[in-house]
């Protein structure tokens, strides 16, 4: 009965609803600590990214500018030299001992003017043996001529002649008919007269035959001749003009330059043996940056000033070769050249791009080339750091560069050397040196 009573006990107890089980709330207190783990570490993470990414740097030691609206003008400025506009190297022609000099480098020369003379003992033989057999020649060619004019002239005396017997015959056999008519004179003997007259007919007709003939081969072999003649006198020419060269002559009035010869030296053909230039016809060669390269063509304008008195330059060459960053311009004056210009001197030039335009601009600085104008350490309102910013840049003169997108006007910059600061986003700016 015990039993009984208490398994009736336990069933009632076990089946009211305030004795089911509650289940354990320790997988949703993992879960949860799990999230506010991963939330913590991405928060770390970011945070030592950030850290990573940033750098302290002093205020005192960078240089700052503004950005501003203002006027862009477009120039650049150039440190220009002054150079001969026309110069001429002389080359030895001909090889050769130096046997005299007749000035000295540095000297003024003129047109035409020998400087030196070389002597060349194989040359002179040579040409003198080469004039030797082209005299020769043309004097052989000459004859030929000579025997096809008396050749032309022969047939003109034998047609001459023939024409004579023709005329001769053709009365006397008119003659001889009316006598033969009268009874005066025989048969036989006007048909020897008629005989005679058609045989020199023939002769006559022959002999235009071989006339014309002989004159085609007389044009033909007269043109091959000539020809040969003006090639052979071209030749003497030639080696003449070869003998020549060992004279030494300036090719225009100027100065002669680099002239460091001396008597009893040897030569070879293609030396370098100086050079003569216009000692008053100047022009400026100046190195641009090659940033330029694509925006400088001939015919822009360029000007000086020295003394107080302005010249306008015109740019005349550019050389498309870069070298060490730079490539070369020349500039000719258009009008007047100043007096007192010196080969050798240096002058400051201003080359203008374009014309002066409205523009948002900033300092231009060092930061330029260490960045290539794509992005720029922006300031903060408060001054307190710095941060990187994608910025779009355009033309640049010495002074400013023209912002075209990125920037606000009022905003501030660093302008000084970037390479410090390591690519970092963001500069904590302090006080403190």
């Amino acid at each position: 009965m015990n039993d009984m009573g208490t398994q009736h006990k336990s069933k009632l107890h076990s089946d009211h609803p305030m004795d089911r089980r509650i289940r354990s709330s320790k997988p949703y207190k993992r879960w949860l600590l799990l999230a506010l783990l991963i939330l913590a570490g991405v928060v770390a993470f970011v945070l030592f990214y950030e850290q990573g990414k940033s750098l302290h740097m002093a205020r005192d030691r960078l240089v700052t500018g503004t950005a501003q609206q203002g006027v862009f003008d477009d120039f650049i400025p150039l440190r220009a030299r002054v150079e001969p506009r026309k110069t001429v190297f002389l080359d030895a022609i001909q090889g050769g001992r130096v046997d005299h000099l007749l000035v000295e480098d540095g000297a003024d020369v003129r047109a035409g003017q020998t400087i030196a003379r070389l002597s060349n003992s194989d040359l002179q033989l040579s040409v003198m043996s080469t004039e030797s057999r082209v005299i020769e020649q043309l004097n052989v060619m000459r004859e030929q001529e000579l025997r096809l004019e008396q050749n032309r002239l022969n047939h003109k005396t034998q047609l001459a002649s023939l024409s004579y017997h023709l005329e001769r015959l053709t009365r006397q056999n008119t003659r001889f008919q009316a006598l033969l008519t009268s009874g005066h004179i025989s048969q036989e003997t006007v048909d020897k007269t008629q005989d005679e007259l058609r045989h020199y007919q023939r002769l006559y007709q022959l002999s235009l035959e071989a006339q014309a003939s002989d004159e085609r081969l007389m044009a033909k072999q007269l043109e091959f001749y000539q020809t040969k003649a003006t090639v052979m006198e071209e030749n003497l020419a030639f080696a003449r003009e070869s003998l020549e060269a060992l004279h030494i002559r300036a090719p225009f009035d100027g100065r002669l330059s680099g002239f460091d010869l001396v008597e009893g030296q040897s030569i070879q053909r293609g030396d370098r043996i100086g050079q003569i230039s216009q000692p008053r016809s100047f022009k400026l060669k100046a190195g641009v940056d090659e940033y330029y390269l694509g925006r400088i063509v001939v015919g822009q304008s360029a000007r000086i000033e020295l003394q107080g008195k302005p010249y306008e330059l015109s740019v005349s060459k550019v050389y498309p070769d870069v070298r060490g960053g730079q490539f070369q311009v020349d500039m000719t004056f258009e009008q007047d050249m100043p007096d007192k210009l010196r080969l050798g001197q240096s002058v400051q030039s201003r080359l203008q791009l374009g014309a002066s335009e409205p523009a948002l601009l900033i300092p231009n600085g060092p930061y330029f080339q260490d960045t290539g104008g794509r992005w720029l350490y922006v300031l903060s309102q408060d001054g307190r750091e710095a941060k990187r910013r994608q910025v779009r840049l355009g033309r640049r003169n010495n002074d400013f560069i023209e912002v075209i997108s990125g920037l606000n006007a009022g905003e501030e910059i660093i302008t000084s050397a970037y390479a410090a600061f390591k690519d970092a986003d963001r500069l904590k700016l302090s006080q403190d040196s």
